[in-house]
């Protein structure tokens, strides 16, 4: 009876397996994740059925739709309100097919503040939005309840107090710890917060296309993206990753707008509204920016080939700092190629693991990358975290995009893309003290590490259409 009962459950899941396997063929992105997928829920439905319910949805349809035609909207409404800017310089149009592919433009004038660690982030950002007037507009992955978390809500409701208008949103898997508590104490004080799903019913068991974006703009004149959110690890103070590196961006001018209308589609997305929008103050700087927002929503895999692009613009130095490095072929072939050409590639990523599956990857694709002949480095004091790429001598990008399938094809995120010598300078500036605290990996890190480590980057990497 027993056994007949195994059976049958047996049975069961292999059916269930080939059935999953035929929709991974149908709906995979990539042709490695779909065959990796189907082979494994045909041969071991039991151990790869459940996780494909997690993370093996590649498709989504209501959001699709009203993001496009949001975004389409939205354009031709900033167009209308928006000075048409003069035609960019050289240094701006070579980066011309990012701008045609996103459907964005190079903004000039823009002010741009370098903040090159999470107390610089968060003073600079609690400051902004205990100053704001009219309204706060707000977007992290992760928010924890911690103390940085709670000053952060202290802020808000202060402000709300004061009649600015306060909106919220978080991802609902990033920020899975956050207390109902602390969510309706904001509530209860007036604050707009809202978790992001790209589904409106919950679905537990659907972990990809989270909200990776970090945003913050106040009473539209003011914005923030980059890499941090909102916990005490970020400032440093959890071992054993601290100190954490990270880097975020203050950007005044009006690329700020496109900061705000990022946030406004997810907004809509989720309550079906509208947030307060203000139009952003003339530019005064000496900086050019493009807001790149990306994300699986997009008709194209716009964030790969936002790399791909950059990697492609670099004549002679490409700088890159990254969590988690396991580029997609394209990005791989990219750096390859600019090293034929004589650019000084370099790679920084963490000397610790904060996911080790990811770590393991990254030390193959590591690896890799020395003998194509470039350079990588493996910073040493802490864990970093920080997302900059550094182009020649006057471009520089700062934002939420990692080296990874998650946010080439899964995630949601966001960055700007900066051309000016002057902050091209700063960022030099910055990483050449970054790679001052890192030692350089070599052949030998791979070759010299015992089998079994060995082993476990192999298979860690034929999980990287999901890392």
């Amino acid at each position: 009876m027993l056994s007949s009962i195994v059976g049958i459950v047996l049975l069961v899941l292999h059916a269930a397996g080939v059935i999953a396997a035929m929709h991974a063929v149908m709906n995979t992105r990539t042709p490695q994740g779909a065959f990796a997928w189907a082979l494994g829920l045909v041969l071991l439905p039991y151990i790869t059925l459940i996780p494909y319910l997690y993370l093996g949805r590649s498709r989504f349809h209501g959001y699709v739709d009203l993001h496009r035609l949001r975004r389409e909207q939205m354009q031709a409404m900033a167009n209308t309100t928006l000075e048409t800017a003069a035609s960019p310089p050289w240094a701006c149009e070579r980066y011309g097919e990012i701008a045609s592919l996103l459907h964005a433009r190079f903004h000039p004038g823009q002010q741009l503040r370098l903040l090159v660690n999470g107390d610089a982030t968060f003073n600079a950002i609690l400051s902004a939005i205990g100053e704001a007037r009219h309204c706060v507009l707000l977007q992290f992955f992760i928010i924890h309840d911690d103390g940085l978390g709670r000053r952060l809500q202290e802020t808000l409701i202060e402000r709300v107090r004061a009649g600015v208008e306060v909106c919220v949103l978080y991802d609902g898997i990033g920020s899975h710890a956050l207390p109902h508590q602390y969510v309706d104490t904001l509530r209860e004080a007036g604050v707009a917060i809202h978790p992001f799903a790209t589904q409106r019913r919950s679905n537990r068991f659907q972990l990809n296309f989270r909200n990776h974006r970090k945003i913050v703009v106040i009473d539209g004149i003011r914005g923030f993206v980059g890499g941090l959110n909102v916990g005490d690890e970020y400032l440093g103070l959890k071992p054993p990753l601290a100190p954490w590196r990270d880097t975020h961006l203050q950007v005044d001018g009006p690329a700020v707008a496109d900061l705000q209308r990022s946030f406004a589609e997810d907004w809509h997305w989720v309550t079906g509204a509208l947030p307060p929008l203000r139009s952003p103050n003339p530019g005064t700087g000496h900086t050019h920016t493009l807001i790149a927002a990306t994300g699986p929503a997009d008709r194209q895999e716009t964030c790969s080939l936002f790399f791909v692009a950059l990697i492609h613009a670099a004549r002679r130095r490409l700088w890159i700092t990254t969590p988690y490095f396991v580029p997609d072929q394209a990005v791989m072939s990219a750096l390859r190629l600019a090293v034929f050409r004589g650019v000084d590639v370099r790679v920084l990523i963490p000397s610790r693991p904060d996911h080790h599956a990811v770590f393991l990857a990254s030390g193959l694709y590591a690896h890799d990358a020395v003998i194509a002949g470039i350079r990588v480095f493996r910073y040493q004091p802490g864990f970093l975290h920080e997302k900059v790429v550094l182009i020649d001598d006057d471009t520089a990008s700062v934002g939420s995009m990692n080296l990874d399938n998650r946010s080439f094809r899964l995630n949601f995120e966001i960055g700007a893309l900066n051309v000016g010598r002057q902050f091209a300078t700063e960022v030099e500036a910055m990483l050449r003290e970054d790679f001052s605290h890192a030692h350089e990996v070599t052949e030998a890190e791979y070759l010299k590490a015992p089998y079994m480590r060995r082993l476990a980057m192999h298979v860690a990497r034929l999980f990287d259409p999901v890392l």
